[in-house]
């Protein structure tokens, strides 16, 4: 629910709430003192216009000083029904009681068991006006006067005047109903701001708690988004960030310790080479290569290394810059066959300098085509093969080529069987200055960068490169590279 919909929901609630209970605690009052609704209803319809209670005052003080003055006509029958009479046409009856004795009683007065609950006589002059009381189904108001006869004898007159319930509850009540209605408008205006502030308040200082978490370097913890409002929303994309930052502080830190590692690989690798030019050219100034023969040998080792120096940090600039997205990317569209026939070609005459046996199996349709960086992808091949050349320590060296289309993906295997790598360091041999051969040594050596390479670059060509070993059988690459689609949406 939004924040908008929740402020305008409670402003209606502000107004309805209070209404209701309103209306509700004056029904319940009504019901605790007047009785059934049923009553309520036919006594509301009862005529009771201004003029009618204006006829009633002037009656009660008409009686009142009759009882005062003239006492003996309230036991003249012809006076008392001319007073009923009046009485009558707006809803009120007179009784008249000497002594103990009802004296006078309306023939048109049916509640007869009233008459048993009329109040005692109290003393002459004695007037008041009671608190309404239920006179059958009805409501009644009763005014008492009492009086005494010039023979001294005790009366009382009443009047029982019908009353409107609807208008004598609210004149009663309205003090109780105003307080009531100023109550439940404080208690629900409190309750609904308290709610909706509440609402609004806690998830904005959760934010502010992980605002201070983060600003104190605490990013390990989640933001708990249980509002669906702007709220929520402005929740969910701050613990996005909070995940984002810190992937990107542990990518960060990832980065310098590779940076540590790749200074201490550089310096090992560099070491290397350098102490062998530096001893050939010690060996040279000292006279140990006292022959041109020896000189002439000791030059050729130390260029072999200057060769080998020079090639490290060829192969670190170009994955520093493959791994920077920093090396573009010259994609051609080739012919797939041709390009691996010319390079299988090649690969051979060199293999068998090595005295390496090879096979390949180029199983591709002469019109198949696929967009690639030509050197870059050689390059790659060329990681690979050079790789397999340094582990091969069997008599009968041998590599295979396999090549061919599978779901729309021109995949290639390189199998050789050299000495194969375990289980435990398969999974990082593409990782960079991961070698297999922990000592680093001269037969084995290199950057160390050459499978990491050659991943950057088959992944820049949005394909996948993975390996599969046996310790003792060999090694098998395997890369995958997606084709261009043909004009009839097929690969070709």
């Amino acid at each position: 629910m939004s924040i908008r919909l929740k402020l305008i929901l409670s402003y209606a609630a502000m107004l309805v709430i209070p209404l209701f209970m309103m209306i509700f605690t004056a029904i319940l009052l009504t019901l605790v003192f007047r009785g059934d609704l049923q009553n309520i209803k036919d006594q509301y319809g009862t005529p009771d216009s201004s003029y009618e209670v204006h006829n009633i005052d002037r009656m009660l003080k008409e009686v009142r000083r009759t009882a005062q003055n003239s006492p003996l006509l309230f036991k003249d029958s012809a006076y008392l029904n001319e007073v009923q009479m009046e009485l009558k046409s707006n809803s009120a009856d007179i009784l008249v009681r000497t002594k103990d004795e009802l004296t006078y009683i309306p023939s048109t007065f049916q509640y007869r068991d009233f008459l048993r609950q009329l109040p005692g006589y109290k003393w002459t002059g004695y007037s008041v006006k009671r608190e309404p009381i239920q006179l059958g189904a009805k409501a009644a108001e009763l005014s008492q006067y009492d009086f005494s006869f010039p023979d001294g004898q005790q009366g009382s007159v009443f009047v029982i005047t019908k009353v409107n319930p609807i208008v004598n509850f609210a004149q009663k009540f309205f003090p109780t109903l105003f307080i009531s209605l100023i109550l439940v408008l404080i208690l629900t205006h409190t309750l609904l701001t308290y709610f909706v502030s509440r609402s609004i308040i806690r998830p904005l200082r959760e934010l502010k708690d992980a605002t201070k978490r983060i600003k104190d370097g605490d990013l390990d913890f989640n933001l708990k988004i249980a509002n669906k409002d702007e709220i929520g929303e402005l929740s969910q994309a701050f613990e996005q960030m909070r995940v984002k930052l810190r992937e990107s502080i542990q990518t960060q830190l990832q980065y310098e310790e590779n940076r540590k590692e790749l200074i201490s690989n550089i310096s090992h690798d560099l070491r290397t080479p350098l102490t062998a030019i530096r001893g050939y050219i010690d060996g040279i100034g000292d006279g140990i290569a006292d022959t041109p023969d020896k000189v002439q040998k000791y030059l050729d080792i130390i260029s072999l290394k200057a060769g080998e120096m020079d090639q490290m940090i060829d192969e670190l600039f170009l994955y520093s810059k493959l791994d920077l997205n920093h090396l573009p990317f010259h994609y051609e569209k080739i012919n797939l066959r041709s390009f691996l026939t010319d390079w299988s070609e090649e690969l051979e005459f060199e293999l068998n300098k090595h005295g390496v046996n090879y096979d390949a199996y180029i199983r591709i349709d002469p019109g198949t085509e696929i967009s690639i960086d030509r050197d870059k992808l050689r390059r790659v091949f060329s990681n690979i093969i050079s790789n397999s050349l340094k582990y091969m320590t069997k008599d009968e060296k041998r590599i295979t080529l396999n090549a061919n289309v599978a779901g729309g993906e021109f995949v290639m295997k390189l199998h050789d069987n050299g000495q194969g790598v375990d289980a435990e360091a398969l999974p990082f041999i593409f990782e960079r200055f991961y070698r297999a051969d922990p000592s680093r040594n001269s037969h084995t050596g290199g950057s160390g960068l050459g499978l990491a390479i050659s991943k950057q670059i088959i992944e820049g060509h949005g394909g996948s490169i993975k390996a599969e070993s046996i310790k003792g059988e060999g090694t098998g690459i395997t890369i995958t590279l997606p084709l261009i689609p043909s004009e009839t949406g097929e690969q070709a």
